[in-house]
């Protein structure tokens, strides 16, 4: 039996899928991806996301302002992204966050950056898809300050309590190819541990591919490797872990049913 399965975190307007995009969202259908979320990382990808989700039923807009792409921002694409969200009515704020593990990011900007999103995301009743590389407290302490706020830390890579705080606050965690890897001891043990109301899957393509693709471009069929991982870790049935992770991210997004 296909498990119907939402691909909450896809990059599918990269230049990396510019050749076959249709093959790609073919074989993810095959696989039993009914949804995916694509969020933005910057204003000049904008209009070329919007495209791409427009071609396809499934496919689900978000804008935002990723950290790292900072050199690229500029003040007046806050103003620019309130106009979008006004006008486009995405199913999120995103990808925006923190990123503290690459050194010569401005963290002060990323902060305003940030804290703008938040708030246009609180502004508009939407869901925020959140980047956090060695930033997870201080996400925390932020969103902490937009009671009411909603939405996915996306390739979660902290602890559990760390989880079980962002749970808390209305949030979920995002967990993709990453967690196949044996080696991921402290992810894999928070899977295992989370209730599964706090989790959606997902795959940032064409980033993050699991063990069995390693060294390949990831797309979103492969979000199965993930689906099965994640239900082995638990030691539940696919089917039920898959139902559970699809309704949180339909639920969290504002999707229909699948």
């Amino acid at each position: 039996m296909q498990i119907p399965l939402i691909d909450s975190h896809c990059h599918l307007d990269d230049a990396a899928f510019a050749v076959d995009r249709p093959a790609v969202l073919e074989r993810a259908a095959a696989a039993g991806v009914r949804a995916v979320v694509l969020p933005a990382v910057s204003a000049r990808y904008w209009p070329r996301l919007r495209e791409v989700a427009a071609g396809c039923d499934g496919l689900h807009a978000a804008y935002g302002l990723h950290p790292m792409l900072l050199p690229e921002h500029l003040p007046e694409h806050l103003a620019e992204l309130e106009q979008w969200l006004e006008r486009e009515r995405p199913a999120a704020v995103g990808e925006c966050g923190l990123d503290f593990y690459v050194e010569d990011l401005d963290r002060q900007a990323q902060l305003e950056y940030f804290v703008a999103q938040l708030r246009l995301a609180r502004d508009f009743d939407l869901p925020v898809i959140l980047h956090a590389r060695r930033a997870v407290d201080e996400v925390l302490k932020y969103i902490r300050r937009y009671p009411g706020l909603r939405g996915v830390v996306h390739s979660f890579s902290g602890s559990l309590q760390q989880a079980q705080r962002l749970f808390q606050l209305g949030f979920r965690v995002g967990l993709g190819g990453p967690l196949t890897y044996p080696r991921a001891q402290r992810l894999r043990s928070v899977a295992a541990r989370l209730p599964i109301e706090a989790i959606v899957l997902e795959t940032d393509a064409p980033d993050q591919p699991g063990l069995a693709q390693r060294g390949r471009r990831n797309e979103p069929a492969f979000i199965v490797e993930v689906l099965e991982t994640l239900a082995d870790l638990r030691g539940e049935m696919p089917e039920a872990v898959g139902r559970a992770t699809t309704q949180n991210a339909r639920a969290l997004f504002g999707l229909p049913p699948v």
